[in-house]
C-alpha cells in the first residue's frame, strides 16, 4: 500500500442481495466506492480490506447469546422487525465484515493519524439487541478492542448522526475511558432518548449556518476538557435537507465544511481519528453516495495539510 495515500477501507460485500425497493439504501456503500474511485480517492494503492472479524472481539462488547442467535439466523420476528433489515447469510457476513472493517479503520488510525471506512456508524445497536437498522455496534467493538488492547486510554467517539446515538451510550454508561457525544436533532427517532454520555441538541430545520455554530461552540471545549487519545468520527449524512429521516437542512456545502471543521480541529491537537460514515437515505441511492463522499472530500484535504508525506506514526502540521 502507498502510504503517502489517505487510507480507505472498503469490502465489497459491502452492498449484498437486498430486497428491491427496501427503505435501506444497500447500495450506497457500492457506489460510494465507485464515486470515490470516479472522484481519484479511492485507488487500489490505499484500498485496504478488513479480514474476517474475530467473534472472541465482537462479544467482549455484545452479549454472547445475541451474537450467536443473530448468525445462526435465530432472532425473533419481533427482534428482526425492530433491526429492520431481512435476515439472510449474506447479511451476516455484511454484518461482521463491517465491523471488522471499523477495526481496521481504527489500527489503521493510530498508524497514519487518519483513516476513513466505507461503512460503519452502527450507532443504534445496543449490546443486546439491534434496532434501526443496525445489528451490532461497530463503534462500540472498535472503542472497546482499543482500549481492552491497551492502545488507547480515552476514546471519544464523535457522532454527527442527525439520530441520536443510544446504543453507543448504552455501552458506555459507566465508564469514563470511552466518551459518546452525540450531535443529534432532538426531534427524531429514537424516540426513547438515552441520557448517559454527552448530548447537544440540534433544531429541528437547522441551516449550514445554525449547525455549525453550535458544532464549533462545543467541540474544543470538549477536546479540552476530556483530553481523549483516539477519536471516532460518525460523519452521518442524514443531516441533509433532502435525506428522507433527517429533519435537519444541512446542503452539500455545510457537511462539508462539517466534516472538515471536525476532522482537522481532532487532527490539529495529533488525535488520530477513524471516520465512518454513518446513516444517509434518500429513494436515489447514487444521490446517497454522493454525500457520503462529501467525508472523504474534507478527510483527503486535511490529510494532504497535516500529513503530506503520510509518514508512519506521526500527524504533524505541514509548513
Amino acid at each position: 500500500m502507498n502510504a503517502a495515500l489517505l487510507p480507505l477501507i472498503f469490502h465489497p460485500h459491502y452492498s449484498i442481495p437486498f430486497p428491491t425497493g427496501h427503505r435501506f439504501p444497500m447500495s450506497k456503500f457500492r457506489l460510494l466506492a465507485k464515486t470515490l474511485r470516479e472522484q481519484g480517492i479511492l485507488t487500489d494503492e490505499n484500498a485496504y480490506p478488513p479480514e474476517p472479524l474475530s467473534l472472541s472481539v465482537l462479544m467482549d462488547a455484545h452479549e454472547k447469546h445475541y451474537v450467536q442467535r443473530f448468525i445462526r439466523g435465530e432472532l425473533s420476528p419481533q427482534e428482526e422487525k425492530g433491526i429492520g433489515l431481512p435476515w439472510s447469510e449474506w447479511l451476516v457476513e455484511r454484518t461482521l465484515r463491517a465491523v471488522s472493517g471499523t477495526i481496521l479503520t481504527s489500527e489503521l488510525a493510530l498508524k497514519h493519524g487518519l483513516a476513513c471506512h466505507l461503512a460503519g456508524g452502527t450507532h443504534h445497536a445496543h449490546p443486546s439487541h439491534g434496532a434501526g437498522f443496525c445489528i451490532f455496534n461497530d463503534l462500540a467493538v472498535a472503542a472497546l478492542a482499543l482500549v481492552n488492547s491497551g492502545k488507547a486510554k480515552k476514546v471519544l467517539i464523535l457522532d454527527c448522526d442527525v439520530h441520536q446515538g443510544d446504543g453507543t451510550i448504552a455501552f458506555f454508561k459507566n465508564r469514563t475511558d470511552i466518551l459518546p457525544v452525540s450531535w443529534h436533532c432532538e426531534e427524531n427517532y429514537p424516540q426513547q432518548k438515552q441520557s448517559g454520555g454527552i448530548n447537544i441538541a440540534i433544531p429541528k430545520g437547522a441551516n449550514d449556518s445554525e449547525y455549525l455554530t453550535i458544532l464549533r461552540e462545543t467541540l474544543p471545549s470538549l477536546l479540552a476538557e476530556h483530553q481523549p487519545d483516539f477519536i471516532f468520527y460518525d460523519a452521518g449524512v442524514d443531516v441533509h435537507k433532502d435525506d428522507r429521516l433527517g429533519y435537519v437542512n444541512l446542503t452539500d456545502k455545510g457537511i462539508l465544511a462539517r466534516d472538515q471543521y471536525v476532522i482537522e480541529t481532532c487532527m490539529a491537537l495529533n488525535l488520530p481519528t477513524a471516520c465512518v460514515i454513518g446513516g444517509g437515505y434518500d429513494r436515489q441511492e447514487e444521490k446517497v453516495a454522493w454525500r457520503h463522499s462529501l467525508l472523504y472530500q474534507a478527510a483527503n484535504q486535511v490529510w494532504q495539510k497535516y500529513l503530506p508525506h503520510g509518514a508512519k506514526g506521526k500527524y504533524d502540521a505541514g509548513p
